[in-house]
């Protein structure tokens, strides 16, 4: 509790699925610590069914590239002038701003200045480009929450106060998981060869890469009559947009998900996947896969002229060497896609050695995150006065 015994009140903010998720965990943890604890700001389903107060829709901050949310740049700045406005009327004890960097650090600053505590929970990619954003960083949170390794060396090189929490999904999924019950509830029998389809979350992503996926997948279905496929979507509208797309490829066995991407990776055999948080549940269920990414053709100049990595999946950063294929922009075809994935089919020791990989990663990762980040929290509450 805070003085006076009034609720500790917690200002959030994210901007898509992955960020709900987080935000879920964490505040599930503080409520454990805090039960009157309070939440405002942006929040996803998971989190307002925590009881979690939006001030807007999540989804009007999922955008993607750089050029593209230039088109939304007017509600963009709209609304994060009302939330600071909001937070400064009404100083919260902590604001957490979770991902959504180019969102969420300039809110911080904001906020900062004005005496409010800032955390930022998932570092952005400041390691792999776009290095000189470390200095804003360090003028907008008081404390950075990582979800990987690496991350937070980077942090205390930079003087920037940090705690690697690891990731809540590495948490919660088993070390071990069967494919079973997931095939049987899906149709798929123990013997069918199932290949799951991912092409994001965003609307721009399902747009530039839903038909090249489904493409890769006729591709192999016309060089293995017997492979099936699992598409899950992100969501109701997502599911709009992909019962469209299918209907450009009758005939093609594709069984089509609202959500349940888990119980799609978990029946899976192999995956093809866009880059980004799905891959590390991909990883983390063991499963061998293909990633691929298109961003807009200026985006994309931009971006990698900037990159310091490698790497864009997660699999890849965490080994800091190639354990799977990243397929790019004009490099990204159905045929480039498709013969990736058919060589797990054809060389079942890729795979193995891939899940031993996986599961040293997994280990890890696997460190009570939502809880370390719960701490991390009060920690930060109680040097501000807050009687905890």
């Amino acid at each position: 509790m805070s003085q006076n015994n009034k609720p500790v009140r917690i200002g959030i903010v994210v901007g898509e699925a992955s960020g709900d998720i987080l935000g879920a965990g964490l505040m599930a943890a503080l409520k454990k610590r805090l039960p009157q604890v309070q939440f405002e700001g942006i929040a996803g389903p998971r989190m307002l069914a925590l009881g979690a107060e939006s001030l807007f829709p999540m989804e009007r901050l999922s955008v993607m590239g750089l050029v593209e949310p230039l088109k939304r740049l007017p509600e963009l700045l709209k609304i994060r002038r009302s939330l600071r406005q909001h937070f400064l009327d009404n100083p919260p004890d902590l604001f957490i701003g979770i991902d959504s960097p180019d969102f969420n650090l300039s809110l911080e600053e904001s906020l900062k200045v004005e005496g409010v505590r800032t955390m930022h929970y998932v570092s952005p990619s400041v390691w792999a480009w776009r290095r000189g954003r470390i200095k804003k960083i360090a003028r907008a949170v008081d404390h950075m929450l990582t979800l990987l390794p690496f991350e937070a060396d980077f942090y205390r090189q930079n003087q920037v106060p940090v705690t690697f929490v690891g990731h809540p999904l590495a948490d919660d999924i088993p070390l071990q998981v069967s494919s079973i019950a997931a095939r049987k509830e899906l149709g798929f029998s123990e013997s069918d060869r199932v290949i799951a389809l991912l092409p994001g979350s965003r609307g721009g992503e399902v747009r530039l890469l839903g038909p090249l996926f489904l493409q890769t997948a006729r591709w192999c279905h016309q060089r293995n009559a017997d492979l099936k496929f699992v598409l899950p979507a992100a969501n109701e509208q997502r599911l709009t947009e992909l019962q469209e797309q299918l209907k450009d490829f009758p005939g093609l066995p594709v069984t089509l998900l609202e959500g349940d991407s888990h119980k799609a990776l978990s029946a899976a055999d192999s995956v093809l996947i866009a880059s980004g948080t799905a891959t590390l549940e991909t990883m983390l269920l063991k499963k061998p896969m293909v990633v691929a990414y298109k961003l807009g053709r200026i985006s994309y100049v931009i971006v990698s002229r900037m990159l310091h990595t490698p790497w864009v999946s997660l699999p890849n950063l965490l080994a800091q060497r190639e354990l799977v294929p990243e397929i790019l922009q004009s490099n990204a075809t159905a045929e480039n896609l498709g013969a990736a994935l058919m060589r797990y089919f054809e060389d079942p020791l890729l795979g193995d050695q891939l899940h031993r990989e996986f599961d040293d990663l997994h280990q890890q990762l696997r460190r009570n995150a939502s809880e370390r980040a719960a701490d991390a929290v009060c920690s930060l509450l109680d040097s501000t006065g807050n009687q905890l």
